[in-house]
């Protein structure tokens, strides 16, 4: 196989959650169910606001706002369960991820996944894939500050021995939008679940479908990031 190509990232870093595969809707029903199992009414408001948050901050968030009684661990060992076991039954791939991550393999782009969901999650996904589609997983539950810090991405490029600013990200949430913007890498953005404000160092676009290689790359060469 060819060496990769000098203009094409260095590594691309994958959130999971809305970004690689749609689970959104599996951790907004794990909420609903939780909330309603405690006496309390949970809405799409509110699940809406804590999308791409760290476990335990959406976790505390859902004590602030129903009659949930349990410790911020319970919750997520709670949400975490219902969400692992819908994915064993079904992975929601988002449209084109696969497709993208089999390119970006052909032209030796290493890839990371950068994820707040928390290691058993990232493994049930990960099961469905070949073992070398992620030369790097950094989850929820492997760093002291979750996005939108710019820890995970960071050790996310450090982990691969890449700078920052030559790699891209990929994210669907504010959230993660600024995780990766804060770490210094070009930021693709693809709103799903929620609208994504328009954040200096990251450009939106509307899907993966069709995004290739190469086209990665021009947008990584297209976003401006902070030095």
């Amino acid at each position: 196989m060819a060496a990769k190509e000098a203009d094409l990232p260095a590594a691309v870093m994958w959130d999971m959650d809305g970004t690689l595969v749609d689970t959104e809707p599996y951790w907004i029903d794990a909420e609903y169910d939780l909330v309603a199992a405690h006496g309390g009414q949970w809405n799409d408001d509110l699940a809406h606001s804590v999308v791409g948050n760290p476990l335990l901050v959406t976790a505390e968030f859902m004590i602030a706002n129903s009659p949930i009684t349990l410790t911020p661990h319970e919750i997520v060992d709670h949400l975490l369960a219902a969400v692992v076991e819908r994915v064993r039954e079904h992975v929601p791939w988002r449209p084109g991820a696969l497709e993208l991550l089999d390119d970006l393999q052909r032209h030796q782009v290493p890839c990371a996944l950068v994820t707040m969901s928390w290691t058993s999650l990232a493994n049930a996904v990960l099961d469905n894939l070949a073992p070398e589609t992620f030369a790097v997983v950094i989850c929820g539950n492997d760093v002291e500050h979750g996005k939108p810090h710019p820890e995970p991405y960071l050790a996310a490029a450090a982990a691969l021995d890449v700078a920052p600013a030559d790699c891209i990200a990929i994210e669907d949430s504010g959230t993660g939008v600024r995780s990766a913007v804060a770490a210094g890498m070009p930021t693709i953005a693809v709103p799903h679940t929620v609208a994504v404000p328009q954040i200096t160092g990251a450009k939106q676009i509307d899907g993966l479908v069709g995004l290739d290689t190469r086209r990665l790359g021009e947008l990584a060469r297209s976003v401006a990031v902070s030095a």
